[in-house]
């Protein structure tokens, strides 16, 4: 009996370690975010993108076209949207007009314009302004 159960703990182990020693690639690829102000979504949504996109500020270093997994949040919904997407948008760190650094993400064709909809519905007042937001 105790030799089964050094097994399978020994088995457990091991598989905490290969997935605790995932590439960097990846766990950087995992990204929660979260707007509670309609403000702040008016600024963070990308609606120039096909299938539409955020910006989320982030200090982490991406490249154009690195794949993230966004878990979202907006408007003191509890609900949880999975979203993946691809990098589109990257604003660097001391950019011009002290824009913020972060990356602009385009939701995946997956996601079905889902995720899109969902924003809009929050923003339908606000999608025809001219406001600045932090990519136009």
């Amino acid at each position: 009996m105790s030799h089964r159960a050094v097994s399978v703990r020994s088995q457990s182990h091991h598989a905490y370690l290969r997935q605790y020693v995932m590439t960097e690639n990846i766990r950087k690829g995992i990204i929660s975010f979260s707007i509670t102000d309609r403000g702040a979504l008016y600024s963070a949504y990308m609606s120039f993108v096909s299938n539409g996109g955020l910006f989320i500020p982030t200090t982490r270093n991406y490249e154009l076209g690195d794949n993230v997994f966004m878990l979202l949040q907006f408007m003191h919904d509890p609900s949880v949207i999975f979203v993946g997407g691809d990098v589109v948008w990257v604003t660097p760190s001391g950019a011009q007009g002290n824009k913020v650094q972060g990356i602009g993400v385009q939701f995946s064709d997956e996601d079905d314009g889902g995720t899109r909809t969902t924003i809009e519905r929050y923003l339908e007042a606000n999608l025809t302004g001219e406001r600045a937001t932090q990519t136009m």
